[in-house]
Formats: structure tokens, sequence, C-alpha cells
């Protein structure tokens, strides 16, 4: 079944090409078209999501897998079902699950290509896949298929593993198991003894196929191989690899120790959590010294076990008549320990008679603090030699010794070994990736998995979500002490403003709508700029606020004309009657009257 590109799912996802197949579904490319962004479809199978257990038990498993948030997991985003085939009751409901696009390539793409990586890149690659398990193993979740095909490098280096959850309900359906009708499934190069062997299986059996997995990066193939499943299973069981160092002479006696560890038949041999696994491999990249013992490579230490002592079962003698060869043989075996138990004997009765004058004792000197190369030399001086060296975590300088047995001023027989214990240094621990998680819970879970601590939480204004993580120090894939603070920035949920003073209302508010804001226009008139240009705003340019906040601009409009007045002529009036003035009346001037003259 392909499923046509531009089909949607759930009314929410459009399907694209696809970028994948496996046996049991195709992953498509696709685009959530409710939150605009990029993911990736795994579609099941019709033939298997036609088993109404297969898809309850599929669903569930989607569901724990969409609980694992790790930055070396890919994100599960959503699941869901949808009808791609038929009508009615010819209709196949088909389960879907939708996860985080990953733009890089897989480990089998990577190694297909003819690139060989170096021990330490290796090494590192590893350790992301066994953060990733150490964190779904706490969680319940058991891969049971890792292998380079589910493992993911993105263009910046980073690991991620895939398909959590999806191998496991692909197990329920077989009883837990990963064998069927007397065919191994799964990738047979990958399996773990006691997966070949069709026992249930735990945590632990995901670190053996990480250690196979760490074996082809290291050395460019598988530790097993064969012309059939079933001839590459048995020797699961059944023999025991070369070290890689046989095969890749860079990789290094303590990187051989940390992979026959996790490649041990037997679970209790090996290491018991990712975390020790981890811890391990990253003392290895670090060139401290391991936990697991390191060993003595011969010319060629692979050796075939019966099936029956590779299962664990204690194998009955069979006693069979003995011929006369096998008696002679016998007698000679029989002659020759005689004669070196007399041998033996003398010199025991030697020492005995003479003394043991001829055993020279040395005093033991004091180690403490010097590095290997200086201790051999100083216990040659004494004809002593080096012997176990076991790492332990200390303030100490790294790869100095902090203890010794004998203790130093002790007498020793010459040619003895003088065993020590080496600081590690510090524990270390790796800085996981913090930014783009979207909640401080999320951030505290993914530093307590690393072994640290949540520092100082600045929160900054950005056009992501409130508590999303922009940036944090140090960054990620750093090495530093466990324990240590890590800071980081966050989302504030609040959004600058942006500036619009000048520009056109269209761009004003088109750059609002882009910030998260809402625009409110006030008009006013002004001829000194072009109508429509935004003449003020409220809030200010840069001005921290809440998304959805009312922001008002002010936007310039013509002034309206102003009208000029008219003058229009008084109309004529008649002349003025003249008025006559009336004549003043003359006054009569008196006539003076005469004095008379006496």
């Amino acid at each position: 079944m392909t499923t046509e590109p531009g089909r949607m799912l759930g009314d929410r996802y459009q399907i694209g090409e696809v970028i994948g197949r496996g046996g049991m579904a195709e992953v498509h490319e696709g685009r959530d078209l409710r939150l605009g962004r990029r993911v990736a479809v795994k579609i099941l199978r019709p033939d298997l999501a036609r088993d109404p257990s297969f898809q309850a038990r599929f669903r569930r498993e989607a569901q724990s897998a969409a609980a694992l948030n790790h930055p070396n997991i890919v994100a599960v985003y959503d699941t869901g079902e949808d009808t791609l085939m038929g009508e009615g009751e010819t209709a196949v409901i088909v389960p879907y699950i939708v996860m985080e696009y990953v733009d890089g390539m897989t480990l089998r793409q990577l190694l297909a290509s003819g690139r060989r990586l170096l021990p330490e890149r290796a090494l590192e690659i590893s350790a992301g896949v066994l953060s990733a398990l150490d964190y779904a193993h706490r969680h319940g979740i058991v891969h049971r298929d890792i292998k380079p095909a589910n493992v993911m490098l993105t263009r910046t280096g980073d690991v991620k593993v895939m398909d959590f959850g999806i191998a496991r309900a692909m197990n329920d359906t077989n009883t837990a198991t990963m064998t069927a009708a007397q065919s191994v499934m799964g990738t047979a190069q990958y399996l773990s003894p006691e997966q070949a062997r069709g026992e249930v299986v735990d945590a632990r059996s995901d670190l053996y196929s990480a250690s196979v997995l760490l074996y082809e990066l290291l050395t460019g193939k598988p530790p097993f191989t064969g012309d059939s499943p079933v001839s590459i299973a048995y020797q699961h069981v059944s023999e025991m690899p070369t070290p890689p160092s046989q095969v890749d002479p860079g990789v290094t006696p303590e990187v051989d120790a940390v992979v026959l560890r996790a490649l041990a038949k037997s679970p209790d041999d090996r290491y018991q959590t990712a975390a020790e696994f981890r811890a391990d491999v990253e003392r290895a990249i670090a060139g401290s010294p391991v936990t697991a013992a390191v060993p003595m490579i011969t010319i060629d230490q692979t050796q075939q076990l019966t099936p029956v002592a590779a299962a664990g079962i204690q194998q009955q003698p069979t006693y069979r008549g003995k011929s006369k060869t096998g008696r002679r043989i016998g007698f000679t075996i029989i002659s020759i320990v005689a004669i070196v138990g007399a041998i033996l004997g003398a010199v025991l009765i030697a020492r005995f008679v003479f003394g043991a004058a001829t055993v020279n004792k040395v005093q033991v000197p004091n180690l403490d603090g010097l590095t290997i190369e200086q201790a051999t030399t100083a216990l040659d001086d004494f004809q002593l030699r080096l012997g176990a060296q076991t790492p332990e975590v200390s303030d100490r300088p790294s790869g100095t010794i902090i203890a010794q047995q004998p203790a130093a001023g002790e007498s020793l027989e010459q040619n003895q070994a003088v065993n020590v214990t080496i600081s590690g240094g510090l524990e270390q621990a790796t800085v996981p990736q913090l930014v783009g998680l979207t909640s401080l819970d999320s951030v505290r879970l993914a530093l307590s998995d690393a072994n640290l601590q949540l520092g100082t939480i600045k929160e900054k204004a950005s056009s992501q979500p409130t508590g999303y993580v922009l940036a944090q120090d140090p960054p990620e894939g750093t090495q530093i002490e466990a324990g240590s603070m890590i800071s980081i920035s966050v989302s504030s949920g609040q959004v600058r403003v942006p500036a619009v003073i000048g520009v056109s209302e269209a761009q004003a508010r088109s750059d609002l709508v882009q910030a998260g804001l809402d625009a409110q226009v006030v008009q006013q008139a002004d001829d000194t700029v072009a109508p429509g240009t935004v003449l003020a705003q409220s809030p200010l340019p840069g001005t921290a606020v809440d998304r959805g906040t009312l922001v008002t601009i002010t936007v310039a409009i013509a002034p309206e004309p102003t009208a000029e007045p008219t003058f229009e002529p008084f109309p004529s009036e008649p002349a003025p009657v003249p008025v006559p003035v009336p004549t003043p009346t003359p006054t009569p001037t008196p006539t003076p009257t005469p004095t008379p003259t006496g």
C-alpha cells in the first residue's frame, strides 16, 4: 500500500512523499497544517492493521513512546487512525503515528556509504544511543530492535533513536519473544543471545544490541555474519566475537574491554544498566580507565561454545568405552602429572629443609599520587610488577594512584604484583540538548537524567510560546563535572512591539500580526506626509507586551479642503434726499440808549 501524496490524515496532516519503508510501515514526509510544521508520518501496513488486537497494542505502545521526551529520541507528537482503503465493510482503518521530522541520515546509510568513523566519533554516537536507552528503560520501555537503521544522525551530528514502542508492539503479538513459527524475527546481526533463544528479554538485551552497533561503527562490520539469519543467531549464542582491535588496530584495549563486556552471552555478565554502559564509554572517550576488565588479546581469541553450554545448561558427561589408544594417552598424561608432582614436591622439601633464605623480599614502595608509568618504573626498581588497576571516582588528579595493595612499607616477594586504585577524576557528565524543550519540567528531567542541575533561568521576549528554551550554557555535548549547574534562557511568552512609525497602514498591520499583536487604527489629518502613513504608535517600539496586546497606531489622512470666502457687492441705494437746513433768524442788534448828559 502506498498512500497518495497530498492525502489528508485526521483532517490535519497532509501526506507527502515516502521517505522510508520498513517491514511493517511506510514513513512519509508530512505537514501539520494546524501548527504549520514539518513532520514525519508512519503509517502501518493494512495487512497488520486488520488485526484488532495488534491495533490496540500499537496504539498503547505509541502512547508510551509519546511519553518519552528526550533529546536523543525522535519525538512522537500524535497518534490516530484513518480509513485509507475500501469503503463500508471493506474499509481498512489504519493507525498512524506523527513524529518529529529529522533532517539527516540513518547509521545504516552512513555505513553503506563506506565512510569510516574515528573510534572517538563511534563512541560519541554510542553514548547518545545509550543516553536514549537509559531514559527509555527508566520509563519502562525496552526498544528490542536497536540497529543502524533505527538510529539517525542529524545534520548537526546529534543522535536520534527511532521506533520506540513499535518494536515492542510487534513483540507483544508473539508473546514477548523474538521467535515465531521457528523463524528468527528482527535483524539477526543485532539479536541478543536471549532473543535468539526465544526467551523473554529485558533492558540488558538492548545493551547487547547497542554493543553490536558500537562494534560495527568501530570496525565497519558486525561481529557475526553468515549466510542465513539462523547461522548468525547461532553465532550470537555459541561463539565469542573477535576483539575490535584485531579488526582495526586503532581501537584501544580499553574500548575492547567495554565492547566485549557488553557482548557477554549471559545478561548477568554485561553492564546492568545503560547508564553504567554509557559511563564506561565516556571514560574511554576521555582516556580514563574503564571499569570493564581489559582483556589479554591473543592471536586468535575466537572460540566456539556448545549450544548447551551457551544456553547456560550444565552438560552431562557422556561415557564411552575406552579404546587402547585412549588408555595409552591417559597413561601418558598420568605419568607426566606424576613427574611434575614429584619435581614440585622436591622443590618444596628443599625449601623446607634449607629454609626460605633464597626467597628475596622487598619493601613495597609508596605509589600514592604516581601515574601508571611512574608506578611501573618505581616497582621495576624493586623487582615488583603492577597488578590490577581499578578506577574510582575521586577529587584527586585523574590517572593518579590513590590506593594500593599491599600498602607501602609492607614486605613482598620479588616479582609479585601490587594492585592499585586509580583516580578517574570527578564524575563527568555530558550536557544534554535543552534548546527546544517547552517546559521547565522537561528541562529538569533531562538534567536529572544527565546527573546535572538546573541553574539560572532568564526570561526573554520571544515569538516562541511561554517556557520554550531559547538558549543554554554550557552548550549541548559539553563534558562537565557531574552535579554542575546549567543555565537556560526561556521565552517569557511576551513579544517586543515592532516599530511601525513611518510605514504604511497595511505594512504596520502585517508587522503587528506577525508579532502576535492586534492593531487599532486612529486617523488624524496631516498634510505633511502621504495619506495612510503611520504617525504614532502606542505602546512604543521595543516595549515587551503579552501576545494579543492591542497596539494603537495613528494613521495620517488628507485634511479636508477649506472653502475660500466669496465677496458680493451690496445693492445700490437711492441717493439721499438733501434735508433743507433752516436759515437762522438774525438777532437784531440792540440800539444803544444815549446816556443823558446833564
